[in-house]
């Protein structure tokens, strides 16, 4: 019931939303080629349903690969980073300047060194997502109290003790968060490595539909692509609840 009501409000204004665009394409008279009224759209869904869904398997595959790995990557350098300030100084200035280059740039150089495998793809999925989830890990791991920090030293506590029993529970809210973020990354990159050059996906799907001015089949696209950002942060949200208790468990023990 709690969760009904905190969803509540979206539905409500989303349906808001596409009755007002459903009413204009209808009493405007608006061409289908240049902006497809919502019924419009979803009946060329499930007309489609059997070709783009290869397409979003696809795209949902490179998406989950390049995310998980990013994710064992940025928590090692987050690791590697807390236990090595000067380290952390050298590398964070060129890590905030990597994420100054546009997708727009770096997709097609991914399909240029590396051809039009899987693997420019899961490295552009890595790229944009690794920046979010290390920044969010070592926000978290800069939270921990430092009477516990105090605490386990004067215990005597080891360094790698003490990130375990304290920093690493702290950072746990940031972390997901990070997670939150690039999990809607992943989908977006992996769209635009496709569309610069790939066999299958949703960006290829998309590219096709564009070339033949089939506005319907893009949004239809669109739709597909939104459904997978809020599956995955589902599985995310489930993730989090499930390792909640462990957590509390954690903490409780720091205290």
């Amino acid at each position: 019931m709690q969760s009904l009501r905190h969803i509540l409000p979206t539905v409500l204004l989303a349906s808001a939303l596409l009755l007002v665009w459903q009413l204009y394409c209808t009493l405007a008279a608006v061409s289908p080629l240049v902006l497809p009224a919502p019924s419009h759209v979803l009946r060329s869904l499930f007309v489609e349903r059997e070709r783009i869904g290869p397409h979003a398997l696809s795209t949902i595959w490179v998406a989950t690969l390049g995310f998980s790995t990013s994710v064992v990557f940025a928590f090692a350098a987050s690791v590697a980073l807390h236990f090595s300030p000067w380290l952390q100084r050298g590398l964070m200035p060129l890590l905030v300047a990597s994420q100054t280059i546009p997708l727009v740039a770096l997709a097609p150089l991914m399909i240029l060194w590396f051809g039009f495998g899987l693997l420019p793809k899961v490295l552009l999925v890595i790229l944009v997502t690794f920046f979010p989830i290390l920044v969010s890990l070592l926000s978290g791991y800069a939270q921990v109290p430092q009477a516990y920090l105090d605490l386990l030293i004067s215990m005597r506590a080891r360094p790698w003790r003490i990130f375990r029993r304290a920093t690493m529970p702290m950072a746990r809210a940031s972390f997901f968060a990070g997670l939150r973020i690039s999990a809607t990354y992943s989908i977006v990159a992996t769209i635009f490595a496709e569309y610069a050059g790939a066999r299958q996906g949703l960006g290829i799907y998309i590219l096709t539909a564009k070339n033949s001015f089939r506005a319907d089949l893009v949004l239809a696209a669109v739709v597909v692509s939104a459904c997978l950002t809020l599956s995955l942060l589902a599985v995310l949200r489930l993730i989090e609840r499930l390792t909640e208790h462990g957590h509390k468990g954690g903490r409780n023990a720091v205290r």
